[in-house]
C-alpha cells in the first residue's frame, strides 16, 4: 500500500512539472523572439510587412478624438489584406494648443495622463490580440508633432520649446539636442517609461509585461543626436533608455526607432554603436526619398529609379552592420507621396505602388531565403479617414490619417480607396506568408 501511494505520489510530481514546464514554454513562445538573426513568432521564422499606425491609441479612446467603430474598422480592414504588425505611438505629451502638435495628449503634465488616452491604448492592445495582430510601441519622439524631446526639456527648465512651423528647424533641433545631455529632461522620461511599461490592461486585466500583443517597445521615433557634438551623449542615453526597459520587461524586444545613419548624423559607427548593445535586440532604418531629396515633388516618377537604387544602397549598408551583429533589421519607415504631389484621395498612386512593390520584393527574398532583412512598416495607414477638402495640416476636430500633424493630409497615407496600393500589399502579405 505505502509502494502505491509512493508511485502515485511520484506521478502527481512528474505531471505538475510537465505542466508547469509546457505552461513556462508555451509563454515563452507567445513572444515575438530572436534567434539566430531572425525574428522567430510561435516557434517559426517570422518576416512581416506592416504598417505605421500611429494614432491607434488616441481612435481607441472613448474621449475627445475617439472612434471604437472606426478602429475597429481599421483593423478588420488591415487583417484582411493580411497585416498582421502595426507601429504606435503611446501617447502624446505636453499642452494642447501647439501648432502641429497631436491631440489629445497622454502625459499633460509629468506623471499627469489623460487617462481616456490609456484606456485607448488598452481597447486598442484588446482588440489587436482578438485578431492575433502584433504591436511596436514607441515611447518617445524626437521631433515636435508629440512633444518628445523638446516637451521634456521644457519641463526640466530649458525654457519654451521653439516651434517648427513658427521658428524653424534648426532652432528647434538646436534646442532639443539638449535631451541627450540633460539628466532632469531624461529623468522625466525614465519615469514615463515606467508608467507605461508596469500598466495593466484595465479591459484584459493582462499586464503589459505579460502580453504577447506588444512586439516591441522602443526607445522612441527617430531619436536622434541633431549635434554632431552629442553623439557621445546620445550613445549613452539610449544604451540606458535599452536598459531601463529591459529591467522593467524581460519578456518583450527592445529596439530604437532610429532612423539608421540618416538619424545619426551620418555616421555609421553611430549607428553600429547604438544596435551593437546587448539590451537592444533588432536594428531599425527609416528611408524617405521624398524628405531626402532623392525623388523631389516635380519629378516623382522621373526620379523613381534613382529612389529603389538609392534605398537599396542605403539597406545593404545597414545590413550589413545587423550581420555583423546577428540581429534582424526591420525598415519600419518608409513613404512615397502621391503622383504629381497630390494630395486628395482620388490623385493616382502609380509612383508609390511601385516603390512599395520594389521594398516588399526584397523583403520577400530574404523571407524565401531566411536572411536579416526581416520586415517593414509602411507609412502611413489612412484608412477610413475623410481628410478635409483642403488637404492642409490637420486641425482638431479632423480625421486622423496616417499623416501627423505637421504634414500636409493625403502627404504618405495609404487610404482603403487605394485599391491599387491596397492590392499590391495584400499581394506581398500572401507571398510572404507562404514562406513562413
Amino acid at each position: 500500500m505505502r509502494k502505491q501511494n509512493f508511485f502515485l505520489l511520484l506521478m502527481s510530481l512528474v505531471v505538475i512539472v510537465s505542466c508547469t514546464t509546457t505552461s513556462k514554454n508555451q509563454k515563452e513562445n507567445n513572444f515575438v523572439r530572436v534567434e539566430n538573426g531572425q525574428f522567430i513568432r510561435n516557434g517559426k521564422p517570422y518576416y512581416y510587412i506592416g504598417t505605421n499606425f500611429w494614432y491607434g491609441a488616441i481612435l481607441g479612446s472613448e474621449g475627445e478624438g475617439g472612434n471604437r467603430v472606426r478602429l475597429c474598422r481599421e483593423l478588420d480592414s488591415l487583417k484582411s489584406i493580411g497585416i498582421d504588425n502595426l507601429r504606435i505611438l503611446v501617447g502624446s505629451d505636453g499642452e494642447r494648443g501647439v501648432a502641429a502638435k497631436v491631440e489629445p495628449t497622454l502625459q499633460v503634465a509629468p506623471g499627469v495622463y489623460n487617462d481616456t488616452i490609456f484606456a485607448g491604448l488598452d481597447y486598442l492592445l484588446a482588440e489587436m490580440a482578438k485578431r492575433d495582430m502584433l504591436a511596436v510601441l514607441y515611447l518617445n519622439n524626437s521631433w515636435e508633432w508629440s512633444g518628445g524631446y523638446g516637451q521634456y526639456l521644457q519641463w526640466a527648465g530649458y525654457g519654451k520649446a521653439p516651434q517648427p512651423a513658427v521658428d524653424g528647424y534648426a532652432a528647434y533641433m538646436n534646442f532639443a539636442g539638449q535631451f541627450v545631455c540633460s539628466d532632469s529632461a531624461q529623468a522625466l522620461y525614465a519615469n514615463y517609461v515606467k508608467d507605461v511599461i508596469t500598466r495593466t490592461n484595465r479591459y484584459t486585466n493582462v499586464r503589459y509585461i505579460d502580453d504577447p500583443t506588444i512586439m516591441s517597445w522602443q526607445i522612441g521615433n527617430e531619436p536622434r543626436a541633431f549635434l554632431p557634438e552629442y553623439k557621445q551623449n546620445f550613445a549613452n542615453w539610449m544604451g540606458k533608455a535599452a536598459a531601463l526597459i529591459k529591467s522593467l520587461d524581460p519578456n518583450h524586444l527592445v529596439s530604437t526607432g532610429s532612423e539608421g545613419k540618416w538619424g545619426c548624423e551620418m555616421d555609421m559607427d553611430l549607428f553600429e554603436k547604438i544596435h551593437a548593445d546587448a539590451n537592444v535586440d533588432y536594428m531599425n532604418i527609416h528611408i524617405w526619398p521624398y524628405n531626402w531629396g532623392w525623388a523631389p515633388k516635380d519629378s516623382l516618377q522621373e526620379n523613381l529609379e534613382k529612389a529603389k537604387q538609392n534605398s537599396k544602397v542605403y539597406i545593404d549598408e545597414h545590413l550589413a552592420v545587423a550581420k555583423k551583429y546577428q540581429k534582424p533589421l526591420v525598415m519600419e519607415e518608409f513613404g512615397y507621396p502621391r503622383d504629381n504631389f497630390q494630395f486628395s484621395k482620388s490623385s493616382s498612386v502609380k509612383a508609390r505602388d511601385a516603390y512599395y512593390k520594389y521594398i516588399f520584393d526584397l523583403v520577400l527574398d530574404n523571407a524565401s531565403s531566411h536572411t536579416l532583412f526581416a520586415g517593414c512598416n509602411f507609412w502611413g495607414w489612412g484608412g477610413f479617414a475623410n481628410p478635409s477638402e483642403e488637404y492642409e495640416y490637420w486641425k482638431p476636430g479632423d480625421d486622423y490619417t496616417g499623416d501627423p500633424a505637421q504634414e500636409q493630409q493625403g502627404l504618405n497615407s495609404v487610404f482603403a480607396s487605394d485599391s491599387t496600393t491596397i492590392s499590391v500589399i495584400k499581394l506581398f502579405c500572401a507571398k510572404i506568408s507562404n514562406e513562413k
